[in-house]
């Protein structure tokens, strides 16, 4: 692939280009010259109204349905949704149906994604269908191109089991990641324990289901000095554990779903199950020192959480509707209508390296791997403007701030018309 991109402005914090417009030349999938003006008439051309580019989008929790639940979701609709979202690489989930607990399982998705422009990486889960009896067949799914193990929105309650996850997870270098969530104490929970519950009759998810389970396996981190990434913190008192974590030398991230940084339990008033995800939606005060914790940098990376659900799984009683929503199509639109875009473009490329995934610079000689898009657009995010295959959205109704025009990635390249 050979392809120019004119006058785009580069919105990159770390690089000297930043906020630079400048003409981009790509020659078979690598960057041969960055200049402020290229000319090549056989090369095809990208020149569109208020371009900006950045390095490509990284989403680190990214649920397909296929194998198993393709009504849901299948991989290439999936990994359509995720390029015209602006994302050149995902990490996806192992909540498939078997479970993604074996090698054949990564290979087929690892294998159906070297077909496509987006970079798949999946994960393993961490235990034998995701039960919580017997550590799965870690070093297999590394083999086949498993970046990282856990069960989905899961945690292991058994800490004789997880310290021996965590302690071979070791030998192979690889990282475990955990959802903090004490089943015990989130039985049957609907939403956020607090004065909204208790006003609906609705049973709540305290936050010490949250705190007591990070607590816990934070010290079995202490203890094996293994590598832990906690997936979806929700409450301010996650944030100041994870920095006295940090602080204390441990090998731990975290990241926040994008919908915990908008939100409260107050949407939940109206019985509206597309507001009902997990973790739930919390308070004021979590959402503030969430979007402090991850404009410091307690907070690694922003996900998604990006989870299609058919119909009947969401449209019926409050109480019987499943947790979760879909999320890739707002990413960029939420975040930047909250946060500049300095530190939006910064939050949907940070994580990669956590997962041992190449970051490419825009530098020349880089391989080519950018998002292309215009920051000032603003646009109601409407059921046709979904491209999954389930419409579970929460932001659905929202006004959005920037559009994605595409991404480039190697030797391909997608625009939307």
């Amino acid at each position: 692939m050979n392809l120019l991109i004119k006058s785009a402005t580069i919105v990159d914090k770390n690089s000297a280009l930043h906020f630079q417009k400048k003409d981009i030349l790509v020659e078979n999938g690598v960057i041969t010259s960055i200049s402020n003006h290229i000319e090549n008439n056989d090369y095809q051309v990208i020149d569109l109204p208020n371009l900006h580019l950045s390095r490509g989008w990284f989403d680190s929790c990214v649920s397909f349905g296929e194998p198993g639940f393709e009504e849901r979701e299948t991989l290439k609709n999936g990994l359509d949704t995720c390029k015209k979202s602006g994302f050149t690489s995902v990490i996806s989930t192992p909540n498939t149906n078997p479970v993604a607990d074996q090698s054949t399982i990564i290979e087929y998705i690892k294998n159906y994604s070297n077909l496509h422009i987006v970079d798949v990486h999946p994960m393993g889960a961490l235990t034998e269908n995701s039960d919580s009896q017997h550590i799965a067949e870690l070093y297999d799914m590394q083999s086949k191109g498993a970046v990282v193990f856990g069960d989905y929105k899961k945690c292991v309650a058994d800490a004789n089991l997880f310290k021996i996850a965590l302690q071979y997870a070791k030998t192979i270098d690889a990282i475990i990641q955990v959802y903090p969530n004490d089943k015990n104490l989130s039985q049957d929970a609907q939403m956020h324990e607090g004065i909204i519950s208790t006003s609906l009759g609705l049973k709540g998810l305290p936050k010490m289901a949250e705190i007591i389970q990070l607590q816990k396996d934070i010290e079995l981190l202490k203890y094996t000095k293994s590598k832990l990434h906690i997936c979806h913190i929700s409450t301010a008192e996650s944030v100041d554990i994870i920095k006295t974590a940090k602080q204390e030398g441990l090998d731990i991230s975290c990241s926040v779903p994008l919908a915990n940084l908008v939100y409260t339990d107050e949407k939940l008033t109206g019985f509206d199950s597309k507001f009902k995800v997990l973790p739930p939606l919390r308070e004021q005060q979590d959402i503030d020192a969430l979007r402090i914790g991850l404009s410091d940098g307690t907070i690694d990376m922003v996900t998604t959480d990006h989870n299609p659900l058919n119909i009947e799984l969401k449209k019926t009683e409050f109480e019987n509707a499943e947790f979760g929503s879909i999320g890739l199509e707002s990413a960029f639109g939420i975040l930047n209508s909250i946060f500049s875009l300095e530190d939006s473009i910064e939050f949907l490329t940070k994580g990669k390296s956590r997962f041992n995934i190449k970051d490419h610079k825009i530098e020349e000689n880089e391989r080519a791997n950018f998002t292309l898009f215009n920051p000032d657009v603003e646009w109601i995010f409407e059921e046709n403007d979904i491209q999954s295959k389930s419409k579970n959205a929460i932001f659905l109704g929202e006004k959005h701030v920037g559009k994605v025009y595409g991404i480039v990635n190697n030797t391909n390249f997608y625009v939307s018309e």
